[in-house]
């Protein structure tokens, strides 16, 4: 997987991650717990950010992310959540697609020469910001 293609991963990954948590906020009855999302999806916004500065400086363009997939990961949330939700369920699902994502970007991050250390380090700094909300969202299991 060539640098461009990361960061396009990078980029849409983190447009998911705020889409997911959008979907969710109407969901959360717990203040706190809603502030703390609110908190990630601010650190999604500004990794994305970072990635979308970095395609403009390179004239790449960002990859939007398919509808189908969209509707997908909406329906996911709905379903998981239609008979519960508690924030332990809310923080279980969210775990989750952190997990997928560190998994995902561990892979490319230890496969992959970078020539672009700034795209290594924002992909660095994503697995970083999934990892700590694992660890965030743990307390409310």
């Amino acid at each position: 997987m060539e640098e461009y293609k990361v960061l396009q991963e990078i980029n849409q990954s983190a447009k998911t991650g705020m889409d997911g948590l959008n979907y969710i906020f109407e969901k959360v009855k717990d203040n706190e717990f809603k502030n703390l999302l609110y908190r990630q999806q601010n650190e999604y916004q500004n990794i994305y950010n970072r990635s979308k500065e970095i395609l403009l400086q390179q004239d790449k363009q960002e990859k939007d992310t398919p509808v189908f997939q969209k509707v997908m990961s909406w329906m996911g949330i709905q379903l998981n959540t239609l008979d519960n939700q508690t924030s332990s369920k809310i923080a279980e699902i969210l775990i989750q697609g952190n997990e997928m994502g560190i998994v995902k970007g561990t892979k490319i991050l230890n496969n992959l020469q970078f020539s672009n250390q700034e795209i290594e380090n924002l992909l660095k700094d994503f697995i970083h910001l999934q990892e700590e909300n694992m660890e965030t969202l743990k307390q409310y299991l």
